[in-house]
């Protein structure tokens, strides 16, 4: 009874994350700027895949934020941050599909999601 309490207390392991320890996360540039946090993750229900993180971006104290999906396949966890290392730039993430909620966006469209993956020239995480 006492591994399977503890296995069910397991948020994290070496190779595994609870996604509720995902979001909230910092997101950083390969030079150390924070640039924001992972609001929340989109997985595929059918193939357990995940397909992207929504990151919260701007605003002051959570208003004013906006919201970019990033392809789950651009970031990479980085030890020394403690947080996600995604290789964009400022000029990029402007120009970059948005929302103003993490709410929004229709993601059952898949044109929604086939925008933002030509935005970052990746292929669809769904094949």
């Amino acid at each position: 009874m006492q591994s399977t309490q503890q296995n069910l207390e397991a948020r994290e392991t070496a190779t595994l994350i609870a996604s509720d320890k995902v979001e909230g996360t910092a997101v950083y540039r390969p030079d150390g700027e924070r640039i924001g946090s992972i609001a929340r993750v989109m997985i595929d229900k059918l193939t357990g895949q995940t397909a992207y993180a929504v990151m919260s971006f701007g605003g002051f104290l959570g208003f004013g934020e906006d919201y970019y999906p990033l392809p789950w396949s651009l970031l990479k966890y980085d030890e020394n941050f403690d947080g996600y290392v995604v290789d964009i730039t400022e000029e990029q993430l402007r120009g970059a599909p948005r929302q103003s909620s993490a709410e929004e966006g229709n993601w059952a469209d898949r044109d929604w999601g086939r925008k933002v993956d030509d935005y970052y020239n990746v292929p669809p995480y769904l094949i």
